[in-house]
C-alpha cells in the first residue's frame, strides 16, 4: 500500500489491530456456541467477552514478539489473549484450525471493503449523472478510430459511462455476496472436532453466509471472482480517464481537468496544464488489474489445503481495495469539477467542412433511387476533396455543384441532410434507458 494513493477508512480495515479484533470476535463467538452445546464451560465465553468489554488495546508489538518465537501468527495471537484473559482462555479455538480464523476474517474484511467501494460507486454515479444531464444536448463530435465520425452529445458520452459504472456496481454486489462466506469446519473441513452449528452461529454474528464445503480453506474461486470484478471496475475507470485525457489534448481541448489556483503543470514550462489526475488513474487501473492474475492463480491449491495463496492475499487484498477506493474517489472529483468547453466542441464538430453528414447524404441518394454503390462513390469523391483541403472546402457546396448529385437531389434536399438536430432526436430515449 502506497500512502499517496490511500484513504483512511479503507486503510483502517487492513491495519493489524483491525484484523486482530475480527480474530477475537470469531474465537469468542465460536467459544460462545461451544458453551451452549456443552462442549466447553459457558464461563469461558463470558470471560472472553468480559475482558473485551473493557475496551482493551491490541498490543500488536507484543503479538509480533510471540510470533517471532512461535513462527505462527494465530498461535501468537491466542497466546497473547490467554495472557490477558487467564485460565478460561484455554477453551478458545476448540476443534478449529487457523484457516477457519484467517479465511473468515478475510471474508469480513473484503465484505467491509466492498461496502466502501459501493459507496464510492454511488458517489461517482451521482457526479456522472449530474454532468450528463447538464450537457444532455451539448453537441460534440463522435470519433471512431480517433477520427471524426458523426455528431453525438457530451451528455451521451457521460450516459455511457453511467451505464457502465451501473454494471460495475451490480457486479460488485454479486462479488460481495460471493466472497462473504464463513468457514469454521476444522482440519480438512470435515467438522470432526467442531459442530457445524458453531459455524452457523459465527456466520450469523458476522453477517456472513455459511460456506457449503470448505475443505480446510474457503475455495479460492470466490476470491478470484472478487478480484476479477475489481479489475473490471478498474478497466472502466481507465476507459473514462482515457477519454478525458484525449479531450484535454491541446488540439482537441473539449474538456479539461480542473486546474486550481496556484497549481503548477510543469517544472520547466509555465504554460502547461496537464491531465495528471486521469493519467494517474490510468496507472492505478493497471495495478488493480494486475492483482486479478495472482488471485486466479490461487484457485489451484493442493488437495484440501496449502498456503501458497496466503502470501499473495496479504499483498493483493489491501492493495487492490485501497487503490480502487482511491481511484474511484479521484475520478468522482475529476468528473465533479471537469471543465467542459461547448464552444470548442462546436468548432471541432464543424472543423472538417461538414464531412460528418456524409452518411445522411448517401442515404438520401439511395432513397432517391441511386444504387448504394453509386451513392457511396458520389459522396466519397466529394468528401475526399474536403478531407484533402483539411476542411477548407465545404461538402455541402461541393455536393450542390456535383451534377450527378444535383440531378437527383435539389439544393434544399441536400441542405436538409446537414441538419445537426437530426442526430439528437433519440437522446431522450437513450437517457430514459440509462437513467430511468
Amino acid at each position: 500500500m502506497v500512502p499517496r494513493y490511500a484513504r483512511p477508512a479503507m486503510t483502517a480495515l487492513w491495519e493489524p489491530e483491525a484484523k486482530y479484533r475480527i480474530w477475537f470476535e470469531i474465537e469468542a463467538h465460536a467459544t460462545e456456541k461451544l458453551g451452549e452445546l456443552g462442549i466447553v464451560p459457558q464461563g469461558a465465553a463470558k470471560a472472553l467477552w468480559d475482558w473485551w468489554a473493557t475496551g482493551p488495546t491490541i498490543d500488536v508489538p507484543a503479538i509480533d514478539a510471540i510470533e517471532a518465537v512461535t513462527k505462527h501468527d494465530v498461535i501468537a495471537f491466542l497466546t497473547w489473549v490467554a495472557e490477558q484473559v487467564g485460565d478460561e482462555a484455554r477453551f478458545m479455538h476448540q476443534g478449529m484450525t487457523s484457516s477457519d480464523v484467517l479465511d473468515t476474517t478475510l471474508a469480513v474484511q473484503l465484505a467491509q471493503a466492498s461496502d466502501i467501494l459501493l459507496t464510492d460507486l454511488d458517489d461517482l454515479l451521482a457526479a456522472i449523472r449530474r454532468r450528463a444531464e447538464e450537457h444532455k444536448y451539448t453537441p460534440c463530435i463522435g470519433r471512431s478510430h480517433g477520427i471524426h465520425a458523426e455528431p453525438v452529445t457530451f451528455g451521451l458520452k457521460l450516459a455511457q459511462a453511467y451505464a457502465e459504472f451501473t454494471r460495475c456496481r451490480q457486479r460488485l454486489v454479486a462479488a460481495r455476496a460471493e466472497i462473504a462466506t464463513c468457514a469454521i469446519s476444522g482440519a480438512v473441513g470435515t467438522f470432526a472436532n467442531i459442530d457445524p452449528a458453531v459455524e452457523a452461529h459465527v456466520a450469523q454474528k458476522l453477517g456472513l453466509a455459511v460456506e457449503p464445503v470448505s475443505t480446510q480453506v474457503i475455495p479460492r474461486d470466490r476470491h478470484a471472482m472478487f478480484f476479477a470484478t475489481l479489475a473490471v471496475i478498474a478497466g472502466s475507470v481507465e476507459r473514462l480517464a482515457v477519454e478525458i485525457r484525449h479531450l484535454q489534448r491541446t488540439e482537441v481541448l473539449e474538456a479539461e481537468e480542473y486546474f486550481s489556483p496556484g497549481q503548477k503543470g510543469s517544472s520547466a514550462m509555465p504554460h502547461k496544464r496537464n491531465p495528471i489526475l486521469t493519467e494517474n488513474l490510468t496507472g492505478q487501473a493497471r495495478m488493480i488489474r494486475a492483482y486479478a492474475l495472482p488471485a486466479l492463480e490461487n484457485v489451484a491449491l493442493w488437495h484440501e489445503r496449502d498456503i501458497s495463496h496466503s502470501s499473495v492475499e496479504r499483498f493483493i487484498a489491501p492493495d487492490a481495495t485501497i487503490t480502487l477506493d482511491f481511484a474511484l474517489a479521484r475520478l468522482t472529483g475529476v468528473i465533479d469539477k471537469l471543465l467542459i468547453y461547448p464552444d470548442r466542441m462546436k468548432a471541432n464538430l464543424e472543423r472538417m467542412g461538414g464531412l460528418v453528414h456524409s452518411q445522411r447524404v448517401m442515404l438520401a441518394l439511395t432513397q432517391a433511387g441511386v444504387s448504394r454503390e453509386d451513392a457511396y462513390r458520389l459522396v466519397q469523391r466529394n468528401a475526399m476533396k474536403v478531407w484533402e483541403s483539411d476542411g477548407a472546402l465545404s461538402l455541402l457546396d461541393l455536393l450542390k455543384a456535383d451534377t450527378e448529385v444535383a440531378a437527383v437531389l435539389s439544393p434544399e434536399d441536400i441542405e436538409e441532410q446537414f441538419d445537426l438536430a437530426y442526430h439528437f432526436k433519440h437522446v431522450d430515449t437513450i437517457f430514459a434507458r440509462v437513467f430511468g
